[in-house]
């Protein structure tokens, strides 16, 4: 593994990169197609592979002294493993288990093979709640570690699949020895990416006591130190990344600079009938301070359900026509583009703009709507208005970036729910204006917390709508624990829902009722909207009008449905996820999500939003039986707050980080060792100190091993991205 000439010099990442498992004592055919199944290949695979968890030997406790409705840990060896079938085709898995003073029954539910996991004579460390059952101690579902005859006050634990064949000692045993041959006193030990101020200011282990303390920690303290060294490494990569994006667009991208204090804005504000919230108008202050920039804004605005970002957008949007360029909005559905140019034409009816071309010295504000329902002739002649520059405002959809669109001059681009787009489109988009690029606000309404969103939009600037309107009528969450399929006998909860749903209807209010299904599903129970449709139809709401809305109906069709209860046709919408963004009823005010728990929180709250936005009280029911602990919880927290902010965190701490990273391209860069939720303080120290590095050497020529391993750990996109500078 290593020559004479380069024995003193330490082993790089791309190093263990280049050194096969199969070179590992113990690693044959067999146990390197299991980690191969483990996605492990390399050295560097293997060490970066790590423990999911640790056992302290030092807190284990006697069966006998285990108490009940408390959490315990116990090293037991099976004694007795039996399966059997109960009601409804269920499997129940009991296992006796024993310290080799007290016996212990585990029980496990839908987990047939547990038989096979847990056979007679296999040691296992488990980890659950304590119970007793006719006067026997128990514990269902607990986690199961295999550990075999590992020793010591520490025991790391790795990840485990059934797929692979190897068990945690088979990593223990693969470690040991890749760190043996690599680390000193026996290896050349491995190359440090952070520089020694970094690691002095922050008290950081070096990268030799990181590998180690993390797979062989003699204590919980040595451990939590290799651990905090690297979780700081990853978010630093990750940080980078995005910094030196950032920097390198403000670098060489050309913008236009506005003058976001001109006339059309200052009149615009003026008419406004109510007060903006402070909120909006620090957004707006800071969206003016990037227009006013030589190269283009690259902005994040973030708010809750009726935080006001429209209004916001459309005050960045008029900076650009106030100095005679164009502006355009870009929604994801038919739907919300019609909605936002109907609110925009309203919100802007009778401004004028300054010209001094004009006799007047004014000119009517001209606002367009560009999708694929536009007809053959209004298409062209908005095109050619657009192309002299005729138009100041289009909104639409990916319409908009299709190549038949041009523009004289785009000057500021607002995209409505990012995570809809891909950055292709965004930047597709963009190259409308030619060499000099538009100013681009991206607009979302499902908040993720300030650190997820450093981590996943951290080479955009972020603007918070954290406060709403005053005058907004707060919107009251109930929980009908029933079945959303809504059969069998409806419950009194249930019978006093729909009562008071038919006393709204009956003061002239309207509805919403949400399914996760179009149409039934033979292998999942819930609400499907056709069937929730015929039966409300003919009995819980028999008497009044209900129409249905989902994906599979023709636009057309779509259309009518939304336009008949928009104008108050409809008593009732029975609908799918269709209606989740992009519909302003003010007349609705009841909300029922059934098989609500079949929902997550960031989408029961988009759905909960469609209510609430007039002047009367708004109720959401969510109609569902949790039947886990999460469920239970996602549910309990919509019930609890109306905050989308509050519930992003929740949510990131019930689901994990891996639903915020999904909006990253996956890499072998994305987080193995650093959780979001648990290390948001990281998170911050990463993004300084990456700015700190990157401001001080744009191109980390000073830092090569960060910079070589960027490279080897990035996904190709992000790699030639910032290698290309």
């Amino acid at each position: 593994m290593t020559s004479e000439s380069s024995i003193q010099e330490p082993l790089s990442l791309r190093n263990l990169d280049a050194i096969s498992v199969t070179q590992l004592k113990g690693v044959g055919e067999k146990k390197a197609k299991g980690l191969e199944k483990a996605e492990i290949h390399t050295l560097l695979d293997l060490l970066t592979f790590y423990p999911r968890r640790y056992l302290d030997r030092t807190k284990e406790a006697r069966i006998s002294e285990m108490v009940e409705g408390e959490e315990a840990m116990a090293l037991v060896t099976v004694v007795k493993s039996t399966s059997r079938r109960i009601r409804g085709g269920r499997t129940m898995v009991n296992i006796t288990v024993t310290d080799g003073d007290s016996n212990l029954e585990l029980t496990f539910f839908n987990q047939a093979w547990r038989t096979r996991q847990l056979p007679e004579g296999r040691k296992a460390m488990i980890v659950g709640k304590v119970g007793f059952f006719r006067g026997k101690r128990q514990m269902a579902n607990p986690v199961v570690d295999l550990v075999g005859d590992k020793t010591g006050r520490i025991v790391a634990v790795y990840p485990q699949s059934e797929k692979s064949g190897l068990h945690t000692w088979d990593y223990v045993e693969f470690i040991a020895e890749a760190i043996r041959r690599t680390l000193p006193p026996k290896g050349r030990g491995l190359d440090d990416p952070l520089p020694m101020s970094l690691l002095d200011e922050h008290d950081f282990v070096d990268r030799n006591a990181a590998i180690r303390g993390i797979h062989e920690a003699s204590s919980m303290a040595e451990m939590s130190a290799a651990r905090r060294r690297l979780v700081f490494e990853e978010l630093l990569r990750m940080q980078l990344v995005l910094v030196m994006r950032k920097r390198h667009m403000e670098a060489t991208e050309v913008g236009t600079v506005h003058s976001p204090g001109g006339p059309l804005v200052a009149r615009f504000h003026d008419r406004l009938p109510f007060d903006l919230t402070g909120a909006q108008s620090r957004a707006i202050e800071e969206i003016a301070g990037d227009l006013a920039k030589p190269f283009p804004m690259h902005r994040l605005l973030q708010g809750d359900v009726g935080s006001g970002k429209t209004l916001v957008a459309v005050a960045s949007m008029l900076a650009a026509i106030d100095g005679g360029h164009q502006a355009a909005l870009m929604a994801p559905t038919e739907v919300l583009a019609e909605q936002h140019y109907a609110g925009i034409r309203d919100l802007l009816g009778g401004l004028e703009v300054p010209d001094p071309t004009s006799l007047l010295g004014d000119r009517p504000l001209k606002v367009e709507l560009l999708s694929n329902r536009t007809s053959t002739p209004d298409r062209r002649r908005i095109l050619n208005e657009l192309l002299v520059g005729q138009v100041d405002l289009v909104i639409g959809t990916h319409s908009l970036i299709q190549e038949t669109v041009q523009f004289n001059s785009l000057g500021v681009v607002v995209i409505d729910e990012q995570h809809r787009f891909g950055v292709e489109q965004r930047a597709a988009l963009r190259e409308k204006s030619g060499d000099v690029l538009p100013d681009v606000l991206v607009m979302t309404a499902t908040p993720i917390p300030r650190t997820a969103a450093m981590t996943v939009y951290g080479d955009l600037d972020v603007s918070v709508l954290d406060e709403l309107p005053p005058g907004r009528t707060p919107i009251v969450t109930r929980w009908v624990k029933a079945p959303g399929s809504l059969e069998g006998e409806p419950s009194l909860e249930l019978e006093a829902m729909w009562s008071e749903i038919k006393e709204q209807v009956a003061a002239g209010r309207q509805v919403y009722v949400v399914t996760p299904l179009i149409d039934e599903s033979e292998k999942v129970e819930v609400a499907s909207a056709e069937n929730t449709f015929e039966r409300l139809m003919y009995d819980e709401l028999d008497g009044l009008q209900v129409g249905l809305l989902h994906g599979r109906l023709s636009p057309s069709d779509r259309d009518d449905t939304m336009e008949r209860f928009r104008r108050g046709n409809l008593d009732v919408l029975v609908a799918t996820t269709v209606i989740e963004v992009g519909v302003d009823v003010p007349n609705a005010t009841v909300m029922v999500i059934l098989d609500a728990d079949r929902f997550g929180i960031a989408q029961l709250h988009q759905l909960r939003g469609r209510v609430g936005r007039g002047k009367h009280e708004s109720t959401c029911w969510l109609v569902g039986e949790a039947t886990t602990p999460d469920g239970e919880a996602r549910l309990q927290a919509l019930v609890d707050s109306t905050d989308g902010f509050e519930l992003a965190e929740v949510d990131l701490e019930l689901r994990g980080e891996g639903t915020i990273l999904g909006e990253r391209q996956k890499g072998r860069n994305d987080l193995r060792l650093a959780s979001l939720r648990r290390d948001k303080e990281v998170v911050v120290q990463a993004r300084r100190a990456a700015i700190e590095l990157v401001d001080s050497d744009p191109g980390l020529a000073n830092h090569p091993v960060l910079l070589d391993e960027l490279d080897l750990l990035l996904d190709d996109d992000e790699a030639s991205y910032l290698l290309k500078g």
